[in-house]
Parts: structure tokens; C-alpha cells; sequence
């Protein structure tokens, strides 16, 4: 049988696997509906060399690598 800190640990490994995979659909959706809203295409205008674009989705980028690190900070403690 597995110890008592061992299951912890074990169900705090889930709860950061769950949280970072939220994390992550949450961003994709907010990628999707900000490609919706915009009257432009984001891919396109990533291959046209916008650079306003590129600074967004890597805003995007950067929000979703903040929120894996604090969900898999939060859940470990």
C-alpha cells in the first residue's frame, strides 16, 4: 500500500496535470475568440510579418506559460 505522503503527492501530480490542461484549452479558446473577433486573420497576418500580431500571440504565449507555472506551483505546495 502506498503511504499517506505518497497519495498526496500522487493526487498533487493530478491536480497540476488537470490544471495545466484547463490552462492550456482556456488559452486556445481565448486564441480562437480573439481570431473571431479581430476582421483579420491571425495566421495570415503572422505570414504577412505583422509584427502587432506577433507581439499578441506571443502575449498569448507567455500567459499560458505563467499560468502552467503557477497552477503547478500552487498544486505541489
Amino acid at each position: 500500500m502506498l503511504s499517506e505522503l505518497s497519495k498526496v503527492f500522487l493526487l498533487n501530480i493530478g491536480y497540476a496535470v488537470v490544471g495545466v490542461l484547463i490552462g492550456i484549452i482556456a488559452a486556445f479558446i481565448t486564441y480562437r475568440f480573439f481570431d473571431h473577433i479581430t476582421h483579420f486573420h491571425i495566421a495570415t497576418e503572422l505570414e504577412s510579418r505583422n509584427v502587432a500580431v506577433g507581439i499578441v500571440v506571443g502575449c498569448i504565449f507567455i500567459m499560458i506559460g505563467i499560468m502552467v507555472g503557477l497552477i503547478i506551483g500552487l498544486s505541489l505546495n
